[in-house]
Protein backbone atom coordinates (compact mmCIF):
# COMPACT_ATOMS: atom_id res chain seq x y z
CA UNK A 1 0.00 0.00 0.00
CA UNK A 2 1.53 3.32 -0.95
CA UNK A 3 0.42 6.52 -0.21
CA UNK A 4 0.98 10.05 -1.03
CA UNK A 5 1.27 12.60 1.41
CA UNK A 6 -0.63 16.27 0.73
CA UNK A 7 2.46 18.44 -1.02
CA UNK A 8 1.21 21.25 1.56
CA UNK A 9 1.99 18.70 4.36
CA UNK A 10 4.99 17.00 3.33
CA UNK A 11 6.49 20.66 2.54
CA UNK A 12 5.88 21.31 5.84
CA UNK A 13 7.90 18.81 7.54
CA UNK A 14 11.69 18.98 9.07
CA UNK A 15 13.09 15.18 9.08
CA UNK A 16 15.85 13.91 10.29
CA UNK A 17 19.05 12.88 8.30
CA UNK A 18 16.98 9.49 7.57
CA UNK A 19 13.63 11.51 6.48
CA UNK A 20 12.31 10.64 9.50
CA UNK A 21 10.03 13.19 11.95
CA UNK A 22 9.32 12.13 15.96
CA UNK A 23 5.53 10.71 16.30
CA UNK A 24 4.20 11.63 19.65
CA UNK A 25 0.97 9.30 20.82
CA UNK A 26 -1.39 10.99 23.52
CA UNK A 27 -4.34 9.31 24.87
CA UNK A 28 -7.63 11.34 24.38
CA UNK A 29 -8.81 10.29 27.34
CA UNK A 30 -6.38 10.70 30.17
CA UNK A 31 -4.21 13.27 28.27
CA UNK A 32 -1.41 10.51 29.36
CA UNK A 33 1.64 10.57 26.70
CA UNK A 34 1.91 7.13 26.01
CA UNK A 35 4.90 6.52 23.04
CA UNK A 36 7.19 8.14 20.73
CA UNK A 37 7.76 6.35 17.37
CA UNK A 38 9.28 7.80 14.28
CA UNK A 39 7.34 8.74 10.68
CA UNK A 40 7.90 10.06 6.95
CA UNK A 41 5.94 10.53 4.56
CA UNK A 42 4.28 7.62 3.70
CA UNK A 43 3.90 6.59 6.98
CA UNK A 44 1.95 9.65 7.95
CA UNK A 45 -0.33 9.49 4.73
CA UNK A 46 -1.23 6.11 5.68
CA UNK A 47 -1.94 7.59 9.38
CA UNK A 48 -4.33 10.48 8.02
CA UNK A 49 -6.03 8.07 5.05
CA UNK A 50 -7.15 5.30 7.66
CA UNK A 51 -6.82 6.96 11.31
CA UNK A 52 -4.82 3.69 12.39
CA UNK A 53 -1.43 4.92 14.16
CA UNK A 54 1.44 3.92 11.54
CA UNK A 55 4.82 3.91 12.17
CA UNK A 56 8.13 3.73 9.94
CA UNK A 57 10.34 1.08 11.96
CA UNK A 58 14.43 2.00 12.05
CA UNK A 59 15.41 -1.62 12.75
CA UNK A 60 13.47 -3.46 10.39
CA UNK A 61 13.05 -0.72 8.03
CA UNK A 62 9.25 -1.47 7.18
CA UNK A 63 6.26 0.44 8.17
CA UNK A 64 4.11 -1.00 11.07
CA UNK A 65 0.55 -0.33 12.11
CA UNK A 66 0.52 -0.05 16.06
CA UNK A 67 -1.88 -3.05 17.11
CA UNK A 68 -1.26 -5.33 14.00
CA UNK A 69 0.20 -8.07 16.07
CA UNK A 70 -0.13 -7.39 19.80
CA UNK A 71 -4.04 -6.49 19.72
CA UNK A 72 -2.80 -2.98 21.40
CA UNK A 73 -4.62 -0.21 18.90
CA UNK A 74 -4.08 3.05 18.31
CA UNK A 75 -7.23 4.44 16.81
CA UNK A 76 -6.37 8.07 16.09
CA UNK A 77 -8.73 11.18 16.10
CA UNK A 78 -6.68 13.96 15.70
CA UNK A 79 -2.71 15.22 14.28
CA UNK A 80 -0.91 18.04 14.47
CA UNK A 81 2.09 19.59 13.86
CA UNK A 82 4.13 21.19 16.09
CA UNK A 83 5.23 24.79 15.29
CA UNK A 84 8.84 23.60 13.36
CA UNK A 85 7.42 21.11 11.72
CA UNK A 86 9.55 18.40 13.20
CA UNK A 87 7.17 16.69 15.72
CA UNK A 88 3.74 15.22 14.97
CA UNK A 89 1.36 14.77 17.81
CA UNK A 90 -0.99 11.99 17.26
CA UNK A 91 -4.59 12.25 19.71
CA UNK A 92 -5.10 8.69 20.33
CA UNK A 93 -7.53 5.92 21.55
CA UNK A 94 -5.38 3.20 23.15
CA UNK A 95 -7.08 -0.49 23.38
CA UNK A 96 -4.18 -2.20 25.65
CA UNK A 97 -0.66 -1.48 26.26
CA UNK A 98 1.11 1.20 24.49
CA UNK A 99 4.69 0.50 25.45
CA UNK A 100 6.38 -2.63 23.58
CA UNK A 101 7.15 -3.62 27.66
CA UNK A 102 3.17 -4.12 28.75
CA UNK A 103 2.74 -1.02 30.31
CA UNK A 104 -0.04 1.97 29.69
CA UNK A 105 2.76 4.48 28.58
CA UNK A 106 6.66 4.37 27.43
CA UNK A 107 7.30 7.03 30.54
CA UNK A 108 6.05 4.68 33.56
CA UNK A 109 9.76 4.04 34.53
CA UNK A 110 12.41 6.52 35.12
CA UNK A 111 11.71 9.71 36.71
CA UNK A 112 14.25 11.81 36.25
CA UNK A 113 12.94 14.81 37.77
CA UNK A 114 9.82 15.61 39.98
CA UNK A 115 7.99 18.09 42.42
CA UNK A 116 5.68 15.23 43.33
CA UNK A 117 8.15 14.19 46.33
CA UNK A 118 7.59 17.33 47.82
Amino acid sequence: MSTSLDPGIASRLKRNEAGLVAAIAQERATGDVLMMAWMDDEALARTLATRKATYYSRSRQQYWVKGETSGHTQYVHEVRLDCDGDAILLIVDQEGAACHTGTHTCWDGDVLLSDRSR
